[in-house]
């Protein structure tokens, strides 16, 4: 069936799912749905099921047996019975489920409730699909889905029970910055760079904010003021509920000092330790958790193995961390407008400018043209340099690779830079990745390598006049990042 209108987006997720619901299959099918909270998945499996007349049971933190008792209702009522089934444990409910759908989908939000309190369920699962592939019991469709990123992506990992009996492991990430706009219904590409800065492509903050979303770069900080710093709104403490969701995350107290480092600018593992005074052996753990969960990225230096420079992944954490907990007495007392005045510059620094960053990869990554390139990237990445003769070295921000990135001379497609600042880009930044190139060419073929320049606050003169003559050179403002390739 074709996607619902009133949902947004989602039309390769939608599809997906049709296929486990809908496919030809005559044996049993498991889908595994999960994301971070609000991306809109019991949203989206709702609407599944209203299409398809599924089983639909959303679980709640509960214990084993009222949770056996709600799919004993929920049985009753989907056979015209009236009151409840008793059941004693979930083989006997799940098979009375399956017996019920007669092949329609079955679908169970919020797995990691019902697994906190019943670890049983998934061999469950395995034993009931093991019985269906040999025609011993009926065959069914089944969508497990959940938040919890560490329990749900360990569902499938080394012997668990569902693995290899999963044909479908959907991640519902947030929407990419351009999906982002669209959604808030943000023309200015200004604006709409601030919005994505603030909350990322989180679909479920929306509802939480009132009154419509800023529409010139004039009405961001009134909006700001009005919704996320407003200690009255549901956002105000959304990173702590963030925290608490994943039961993997124990020491909250550590988990949120990690963040804070790296939302500080430590973006390497020693660096963050120094921070809190812990070993690399200490940390390699928590910053694993925080991986799994999105929380945290590791951008990968291309030569240099083993180093990555760890960032934060989710903009709401970062501009959290950054600005709102470094300040957050005054924001409590609703100082607003004084905490901010002071903060402007740190949110310039440490969320403006590594956002812009990330948006200059994800473009080169997924919108830039062949023609603008030179081709398709394989990879995009970053790199440092060691320049002797300069005695420096050079960050590169956007590193774009075609064919196989772990050659011994791989080809470079594209190198750029990124600043989010208010100054234009100069004659110097071209030099700067002139000269970049020239020292990447020892580890690369850079013989047709472009170069990119991004900027927040666009390009002087003399910039453009130079990069007039040039083929090699692109210029990327944000209206190229938003609407262009």
């Amino acid at each position: 069936m074709p996607k619902p209108d009133h949902i947004f987006d989602r039309s390769l997720e939608w599809s997906d799912l049709e296929a486990v619901a809908t496919g030809t299959d005559p044996g049993p099918r498991v889908g595994l749905v999960y994301g971070r909270r609000r991306q809109g998945k019991s949203y989206l499996l709702r609407a599944l099921a209203a299409e398809h007349r599924a089983i639909y049971y959303q679980a709640l933190e509960e214990e084993r047996e009222p949770a056996l008792a709600r799919v004993g209702t929920l049985v009753a009522q989907e056979a015209g019975l009236s009151g409840s089934v008793a059941y004693s444990d979930w083989k006997t409910a799940f098979g009375e489920l399956v017996t019920l759908a007669r092949g329609r989908l079955i679908i169970l939000d919020e797995f990691p409730y019902l697994v906190a309190k019943s670890p049983e369920l998934p061999s469950v699962i395995q034993d009931a699909f093991d019985a269906a592939r040999s025609a011993q019991a009926p065959a069914f469709r089944l969508v497990v889905c959940g938040s919890a990123m560490s329990i749900m992506s360990d569902l499938l990992s080394g012997q668990r029970a569902l693995r290899g009996r999963v044909s479908l492991e959907s991640l519902l990430r947030p929407f990419d910055y351009r999906t982002a706009a669209e959604f808030w219904g943000i023309a200015d590409p200004l604006t709409a760079f601030l919005v994505h800065a603030v909350l990322g492509g989180t679909p479920g903050y929306r509802p939480l904010l009132f009154g419509d979303a800023p529409q010139r770069a004039d009405e961001f900080e009134p909006w700001l003021f009005q919704g996320v710093l407003n200690p009255s709104s549901a956002l105000f403490r959304e990173a702590d509920y963030l925290l608490t969701e994943d039961p993997a995350m124990t020491d909250r107290a550590l988990y949120q000092s990690v963040l804070a480092a790296i939302a500080e600018g430590h973006n390497t593992r020693n660096a963050i330790g120094k921070v809190l005074a812990r070993t690399d052996a200490a940390l390699r753990h928590p910053l694993l958790v925080l991986e799994r969960a999105s929380f945290i990225r590791r951008d990968e230096d291309l030569w240099r193995s083993r180093r990555p420079l760890i960032r934060l992944d989710d903009p709401f954490l970062r501009f959290q961390f950054a600005v709102v907990r470094r300040d957050l007495a005054r924001f409590e007392s609703r100082l607003t407008a004084e905490a901010w005045a002071d903060a402007r510059e740190t949110f310039a620094s440490r969320v403006l400018g590594p956002h812009f960053e990330q948006l200059s990869r994800s473009w080169t990554e997924r919108h830039a043209s062949a023609t603008t390139l030179g081709g398709r990237p394989s990879k995009v990445g970053v790199t440092q340099l060691n320049d002797a003769a300069g005695r420096s070295r050079v960050e590169i921000d956007v590193v774009a690779v075609t064919g196989n990135p772990d050659a011994d001379r791989p080809r470079v497609l594209a190198i750029g830079e990124a600043r989010g600042g208010t100054s234009e880009r100069t004659l110097r930044d071209l030099r700067k990745l002139d000269r970049a190139r020239e020292l990447l060419e020892a580890r690369a073929d850079v013989r047709q390598t472009r170069l990119l320049l991004f900027s927040l606050a666009g390009f002087d003169a003399s910039l453009r006049e130079a990069v007039a003559s040039r083929r090699d050179v692109e210029l990327v403002d944000l209206e190229r990042l938003y609407f262009g390739s």
